[in-house]
């Protein structure tokens, strides 16, 4: 008499075996970068962030709200590139449409863009108490939520110069990974 339960374990593992098989094969989930496409993301950061340490005499909260004096402004673009099963190659951009650039947030919309594999933006400094730079160093809970629920096939936040944070969708099922890897060639 066959045991269905070991049936099902024996599925299971024969079925993670061959995923781990098409990911060897396949290599792991990956975004690749030209370094064009960098030099253009920098270019943009350093255009968004230049101004981060000039608000040494406001207080906290004007320095957040950005009302006084906004020095800085995020900036939105659409990654252009192709798909192959774990890897994103990223090949162009080309900033958002409409795009509204506020201190600490930014909207825009990539509609129509061809070839489009995913969005990018800025994490500009912010100073602290003590004029010093203030790095958000990762997508935040709510840059992966607006990626969890698009159809993009990648997200990233630049938080300084050639300092890049990655999530990336990967079948099946369009799992989300991150952070991901990012390479430059």
């Amino acid at each position: 008499m066959r045991d269905p339960l070991g049936t099902v374990l024996i599925a299971a593992m024969t079925a993670s075996c061959c995923l781990a098989v098409a990911c060897r094969r396949d290599g792991p989930p990956v975004v690749v970068l030209s370094p064009v496409v960098l030099d253009s993301m920098n270019a943009a950061f350093t255009r968004s962030n230049e101004h981060w340490d000039e608000l040494a005499d406001l207080n906290t909260m004007e320095r957040m709200l950005g009302t006084i004096r906004p020095t800085q402004r995020e900036f939105l673009g659409c990654l252009q590139g192709e798909v192959s099963r774990h890897q994103v190659r990223v090949d162009h951009m080309v900033p958002a449409r409409d795009m509204k650039q506020l201190q600490l947030a930014v909207t825009g919309t990539c509609d129509g863009v061809a070839r489009l594999v995913g969005t990018w933006h800025t994490h500009p400094f912010r100073a602290d108490l003590q004029n010093l730079p203030i790095k958000e160093r990762r997508l935040s809970a709510q840059d992966l939520q607006t990626f969890g629920s698009s159809r993009l096939q990648v997200t990233l936040v630049m938080w300084d110069r050639d300092s890049v944070d990655a999530a990336l969708r990967v079948p099946p099922g369009d799992s989300l990974v991150h952070p991901a890897s990012v390479v430059i060639r």
